[in-house]
């Protein structure tokens, strides 16, 4: 045998070995990456917190990745019931959105969230009343000038229909009335950047939205706070609710665990402007009763 033809041999064990090494490291590091992943849909006020929550979590669970996806708390529930998702992330209790059959939903309560009035810093109010609210979203009002603003034409920016959000501020901001067919919006986020830039513009959004470009109006003269939350003043709050198909799987248990940890409920829940479930001082029931812790 020439020495050119065993170089050949020899070169061409080599390439297959180190190709053989790499194919194994690649397959191990492709089995590790999708050993565990947890799809959770749903409600956009509770969307940043299972995101945040579901990146820390892969960091000290590797192997697992947490895919988080909007499309309000309808498709939450209606996809998780379908068996379609892990986890269906909601504002309001299953068995209040029509349509979805609760009989086999767990309810694994994460978090509380506060909704806010939104208003376009023009308008030149504060406070708003329940009474006012409902007044503005059912169309009796119709100029700002009616409840102490400037002289300028309400323009109502809604949640979709099918928004936990929506349900939440109908039911407890304007007393169980429904809004008026107005101009709708699937993201929370996108409703705040609509009120901030649209003269005479009001809507709501969870807390964690507000910010400097838009006025959050007290309701009832009280302030859109966790703290009033908490304690059971500020009416207009919802539980923030995931919920699973029967009950969860071991690696979706571990999520759902973590997510209700001390650690997580005091530091990743009041930094993205929730309200931990070990904070509140009343519970609210289904039927809407509120108890005294």
């Amino acid at each position: 045998m020439s020495k050119s033809h065993h170089g050949t041999i020899v070169a061409t064990i080599v390439a297959v070995s180190i190709a053989a090494a790499l194919g194994t490291a690649y397959a191990t590091r492709d089995k590790s990456a999708s050993e565990t992943s947890i799809t959770a849909v749903g409600s956009t006020a509770l969307q940043p917190f299972v995101e945040a929550a579901g990146e820390e979590y892969a960091k000290i669970n590797l192997g697992t990745f947490v895919n988080v996806q909007g499309g309000g708390t309808g498709t939450g529930l209606s996809q998780v019931a379908q068996g379609a998702v892990d986890l269906g992330n909601s504002d309001v209790f299953a068995e209040e959105k029509e349509g979805i059959n609760a009989n086999r939903l767990v309810d694994h309560q994460v978090a509380v969230v506060g909704i806010a009035p939104l208003l376009n810093k023009d308008i030149g109010l504060k406070d708003l009343s329940t009474e006012q609210l409902q007044a503005i979203f059912t169309g009796k009002v119709t100029n700002w000038q009616q409840v102490g603003g400037k002289n300028q034409k309400i323009v109502i920016i809604n949640r979709a229909a099918g928004s936990g959000t929506r349900a939440t501020f109908e039911k407890w901001g304007l007393l169980g009335k429904q809004s008026i067919e107005a101009q709708e919006q699937d993201s929370s986020g996108m409703v705040r950047s609509i009120v901030a830039t649209t003269p005479g513009a009001i809507s709501y959004a969870a807390f964690g939205y507000i910010d400097d470009t838009i006025v959050a109006a007290s309701v009832n003269h009280v302030s859109p706070l966790n703290k009033n939350v908490a304690s059971g003043m500020y009416p207009i709050w919802s539980y923030e609710h995931v919920y699973t198909n029967g009950k969860p799987t071991p690696e979706v248990a571990k999520f759902l665990n973590y997510l209700t940890s001390k650690e997580i409920q005091s530091t990743l829940v009041p930094k993205l402007g929730y309200i931990s479930i070990h904070d509140m001082r009343v519970t609210r029931q289904l039927n809407g009763n509120i108890i005294k812790k």
